[in-house]
């Protein structure tokens, strides 16, 4: 009885081991199937993207190249006179050998994309221009101009001066740089007429006239509530402003 139950029991073991061993075949298989489908599609992808992209490389290469006008063109006629140029629109060699005030030859060619002649209506790059030996800072003050300031007093004494920034005209020729600093006397005007402040002065400045109209409208209350400090103010005005002491407010110039 003892050696059946034996032997049922074994023989229930070998078809569980069986079993087991049948599913992890089955386990084993179906992994390393995934593993190779996944490959497979790996493949494929980089195939397609392959031949995706690869058609991109064949594709030939176009290079665009834009020439830029340089913007000193505009400001050089063409087919003109070499020595007429404006500086912006030539090089040229400094004649160390010139002497202040007097004048010299210098050696110049023209920038690139200018066209010019000589007096045989030649076209030519190389030429001479004749000029005074100066910087551009020691120009007379018709050749250049200057920015004008509006916050400095004009009136005072000593006269007021301020930082100006010049540009030197297109047609004159000097050495060193064309933009420069320098200071100048306050000379700018507010549009008011000396010869109107006069006239009110005169005859209407007993009530303050003058003053309102020079924009002095504290002293013009204090002439209009005292009748002009009884006609002595109003006198001591007519004198002021006829020697141009007493000017507008805003410290400009009269015209």
């Amino acid at each position: 009885m003892m050696d059946g139950a034996k032997m049922a029991a074994l023989a229930a073991l070998k078809r569980f081991c069986s079993v087991a061993l049948f599913l992890l075949q089955l386990y084993v298989l179906s992994g390393r199937a995934g593993s190779l489908m996944t490959t497979e599609h790996s493949k494929q992808q980089f195939v397609s993207t392959k031949s995706v992209t690869s058609p991109s490389t064949n594709t030939p290469y176009t290079k665009t190249e834009t020439t830029a006008i340089p913007s000193y063109v505009s400001k050089c006629p063409s087919n003109g006179l070499c020595s007429r140029l404006p500086p912006d629109c030539m090089t040229c060699k400094t004649n160390f050998s010139c002497i202040y005030g007097k004048p010299a030859t210098f050696d110049c060619k023209v920038k690139p994309q200018i066209h010019c002649v000589d007096q045989k209506n030649n076209e030519v790059e190389n030429f001479t221009i004749t000029m005074t030996c100066q910087f551009c800072w020691q120009l007379e003050p018709t050749d250049y101009v200057c920015t004008n300031s509006t916050n400095c007093m004009t009136v005072s004494c000593p006269r007021q001066r301020y930082n100006a920034t010049c540009v030197v005209h297109d047609h004159i020729h000097c050495l060193g740089i064309r933009v420069f600093p320098k200071m100048l006397y306050c000379n700018w005007t507010g549009g008011y007429k000396w010869s109107t402040a006069l006239a009110l002065s005169i005859t209407l400045g007993g009530f303050g006239a003058d003053r309102f109209y020079l924009g002095q409208w504290r002293e013009g209350l204090g002439k209009l509530f005292s009748f002009g400090g009884l006609g002595i103010w109003t006198l001591i005005d007519v004198l002021l402003i006829g020697v141009g002491y007493v000017g507008p407010a805003d410290g400009s110039l009269y015209i």
